[in-house]
C-alpha cells in the first residue's frame, strides 16, 4: 500500500479520495491545514503528496518551498482551473506534476502510480554515473557535484538520468515530456524548459546538460 498525503481544505475530499484510491493500493492521509500537513511529513513516511494551491494559513506555493528545503518527496499539485500561471510557479518551486481542478479521481490515482513507478525505477540498476565533477549514484539517489551532495526533486533527479544515461543524445521537448509524465494529455514545453533551468543551477559550477537549439536538450562530456 501506498501511503500518500494529501494537503486540502476542502473536507469531503479526503474521505471521498480514501474511499476511491485504497483499491487501488493508495491509503490516502488528509490533512485540512498546511501546519497539520507538515507536521505529518515530518513524523510519517510518504510516498508522495498531493498539495492544494488555495489553502488557508499559507497557500500551496509556500507550503511547496517549505517542504523543498528539506524534502523531495514528489508532489502533485491541484491547480484552480489549470491555470497554466499555477503550473509554471509550482513547478519553478519544485512540484513534479500537476492536476487541474475540478479532476476525475481515476486520473489522479493513474499520476500517483507514475510517480512511484519512477521513483522505484531509480533503484532498479544499482551503479555510479561519472562525468567529470559531477557523480550519479543510483544505488543512493545522490548526486555530487565536486563531492558535494546536490539535492534535487524526483522530477529533476529523473531528467538528470534519462540525459546522463544516453549521453550525446538529443532528447526533444516531446521525448521529455512523455518521459516524465507518462501522458501526452495537460502538457506544456515551458515545463521542460523550467526544469531544465532549475538543474542546471542546482549541478554548478558543473555544466553537462546542452542546449540543441530549436529541438531539445542532450547530456555533455564523457560518462564512465
Amino acid at each position: 500500500m501506498l501511503n500518500v498525503l494529501l494537503i486540502d481544505d476542502d473536507e469531503k475530499l479526503g474521505p471521498l479520495l480514501v474511499d476511491f484510491c485504497q483499491p487501488y493500493g493508495i491509503q490516502i492521509v488528509h490533512a485540512v491545514l498546511p501546519s497539520i500537513g507538515l507536521e505529518r511529513l515530518k513524523s510519517e513516511q510518504f510516498g508522495a503528496l498531493i498539495l492544494d494551491v488555495m489553502l488557508p494559513e499559507m497557500d500551496g506555493f509556500e507550503v511547496c518551498r517549505t517542504i523543498r528545503q528539506s524534502n523531495d518527496i514528489p508532489i502533485i499539485m491541484l491547480t484552480a482551473r489549470g491555470e497554466v500561471t499555477d503550473r509554471v510557479v509550482g513547478l519553478e518551486l519544485g512540484a513534479d506534476d500537476y492536476l487541474p481542478k475540478p479532476f476525475e479521481p481515476r486520473e489522479l490515482v493513474a499520476r500517483v502510480h507514475a510517480i512511484a513507478k519512477r521513483q522505484l525505477a531509480t533503484h532498479a540498476a544499482p551503479y555510479l554515473i561519472r562525468s567529470e565533477n559531477l557523480v550519479i549514484d543510483k544505488d543512493k539517489r545522490e548526486v555530487r557535484v565536486n563531492d558535494s551532495a546536490v539535492t534535487l526533486t524526483t522530477m529533476e533527479y529523473q531528467l538528470l538520468l534519462l540525459l546522463a544515461e544516453s549521453p550525446g543524445r538529443n532528447y526533444t521537448r516531446d521525448d521529455i515530456l512523455n518521459y516524465l509524465k507518462g501522458t501526452e494529455t495537460e502538457l506544456f514545453s515551458r515545463s521542460v524548459d523550467i526544469l531544465v533551468s532549475r538543474l542546471r543551477t542546482k549541478l554548478k559550477p558543473a555544466a553537462p546538460i546542452k542546449t540543441v537549439y530549436g529541438s531539445g536538450y542532450a547530456f555533455v562530456g564523457h560518462v564512465q
